[in-house]
């Protein structure tokens, strides 16, 4: 980038009267000329209009990518809304922007938010043509039209709108252009623009269409690498370098041109950039927890559900929400690789992904509660062609898994380790029948329920016909003794066991 050119710095009021004598001229270039009296219409109209545009215009935090991390440092997943780094200047390096600068406006750096010669050349090639051919429009100006397309979203006609070629339009811009000259300088401009502008295929700044083009930074980028991306500004979808590798190879040459007619190239240079092939190494965009590293989705979506809902990320949910969706985090997480892969082969060595069941596992560091591996038999995904699911078994479904399910004999320790805290001893006998009906219990409220609600059975059972107590609580644990543990648990009552799974940092509802 050549050393910065003296700027002629015009005061407020004289930014205004230049953006006054300039207004007809702007308006001229971005339309085919108008009779006579239209002109001297559109021209009063404009500058009242330009008079009332207010001054608050606000430059927006720019919705960036966000890397999930493993405990390696190994990436898990990129997330994004818009895929972008945010870059300095100097991270930018010098030849994207001087190739950005040659071809969208090499005049930059000598005028200010207006540039008197380009409007004159325009207004001659418009009125020659008697159509609107070429425009005038700064990159400051094109700079504001970015922001006011970025502040749309993805609210279609938002997007729309913040495109549209109409007369309001063109003075907002204008009038917001000279406020920002007013308070930015040249390189801040020029540094805000090449972090906004899109250059297709997902890529939003100069940074991710380095990556996604050509594997490497901005910094990296050779002389017909730069001026690939630099082309692609004006249009994304025609100069396409993969879809149309013609057009943006032409394109490529028109910027090598104007690089080499701005003294930034010598003849040679040029030349040999455009014997260059376009050596794309392109880069598919991979978004979302769907495009994991394998067996990693659910887990990757637990990160997500966690960013959501803890306090940490944010007071309210819209705060939380609001960090996600702008994105730019960098999130290390506890899992480690091996013990993810040794987790996932434990569940999917003995249930197939065809299998009518599931099956799932989480390692978690005693002590620490630092989550090692969350491992499920079906894959994360939304094909169910493929038995994929988003239901993470691991968790509880405000995490984004099921409604839980019966634990089954699982429990029983839970129920042993609630009546020994309660004050049962180890010796605790009971008459544990062969088969019983299923008894009343007293709930955490204090009150009494029919435990057999919503069970199909109307009395339960033990494993085998000889199996019958007496049973000491050692015998029926080795045994897994149903009644045994029903008749416990009718003694210490629901509650208790409850309250004794959430100790051990169980999910568990006192349902029966």
């Amino acid at each position: 980038m050549p050393a910065k050119r003296s700027i002629i710095h015009a005061g407020k009021n004289g930014a205004k009267f230049l953006g006054f004598s300039t207004l007809a001229g702007v308006l001229l270039a971005g339309v085919a000329l108008p009779t006579a009296g239209a002109l001297g219409l559109s021209v009063k109209n404009g500058v009242e209009s330009f008079e009332n545009v207010p001054d608050d215009f606000k430059t927006p935090p720019l919705n960036q990518a966000t890397n999930i991390y493993d405990a390696e440092g190994g990436l898990i997943a990129t997330v994004y809304g818009r895929y972008r780094r945010i870059l300095t200047i100097e991270e930018m390096g010098t030849l994207i922007r001087q190739a950005q600068v040659d071809i969208e406006d090499a005049r930059f750096y000598e005028h200010g938010a207006v540039d008197p010669k380009g409007v004159l050349r325009a207004i001659g090639k418009n009125a020659g043509s008697g159509a609107a051919v070429q425009g005038a429009s700064t990159l400051t100006q094109q700079y504001v039209k970015n922001v006011h397309v970025e502040q749309a979203g993805d609210d279609t006609a938002a997007v729309l709108d913040a495109q549209r070629k109409t007369l309001g339009r063109k003075i907002q811009e204008l009038r917001y252009a000279i406020r920002l000259e007013e308070e930015l300088t040249k390189d801040q401009i020029l540094t805000n623009y090449l972090n906004i502008t899109y250059y297709g295929n997902q890529a939003y700044g100069v940074e991710a269409a380095a990556q996604r083009y050509f594997g490497k930074s901005a910094k990296e980028l050779t002389v017909p690498e730069a001026a690939t991306l630099a082309g692609l500004v004006q249009n994304p979808t025609q100069y396409d370098p993969k879809l149309h590798p013609q057009a943006a190879q032409r394109r490529r040459d028109v910027v090598l041109d104007k690089m080499l007619e701005h003294g930034h190239l010598s003849a040679a240079q040029a030349a040999e950039a455009k014997a260059a092939p376009l050596g794309l190494r392109y880069q598919a965009p991979r978004n979302g927890c769907i495009t994991a590293v394998a067996g990693t989705g659910f887990f990757c979506d637990y990160v997500r559900q966690v960013v959501l809902r803890d306090p940490a990320f944010g007071s309210s949910a819209a705060e939380r929400q609001r960090l996600w969706d702008l994105g730019g985090l960098n999130i290390r997480t506890t899992l480690d690789p091996k013990k993810q892969a040794a987790a996932q082969h434990a569940v999917s060595s003995k249930v197939k992904v065809t299998d009518t069941v599931s099956a799932a596992a989480t390692m978690v560091e005693p002590g620490t509660g630092k989550i090692l591996a969350m491992a499920q038999t079906r894959p994360f995904g939304i094909d169910k062609s493929k038995n994929e699911t988003m239901v993470n078994l691991n968790v509880d479904a405000a995490m984004g898994g099921g409604g839980g399910f019966q634990p089954g004999s699982t429990f029983k320790p839970v129920v042993a380790a609630a009546a020994l805290e309660a004050g049962l001893p180890p010796t605790q006998a009971y008459s544990s029948p062969n088969q019983m009906d299923w008894p009343t219990m007293r709930t955490c409220e204090g009150t009494w329920k029919n435990a057999n609600k919503g069970k199909k059975e109307g009395s339960v059972p033990n494993e085998s016909a000889s199996e019958k107590g007496p049973y000491e609580l050692k015998e029926a644990m080795a045994r897994s003794v149903n009644t045994y543990f029903v008749q416990m648990e009718q003694e210490i009552g629901l509650c208790a066991v409850k309250q004794m799974a959430n100790k051990l940092g169980i999910g568990a509802r006192a349902s029966g």
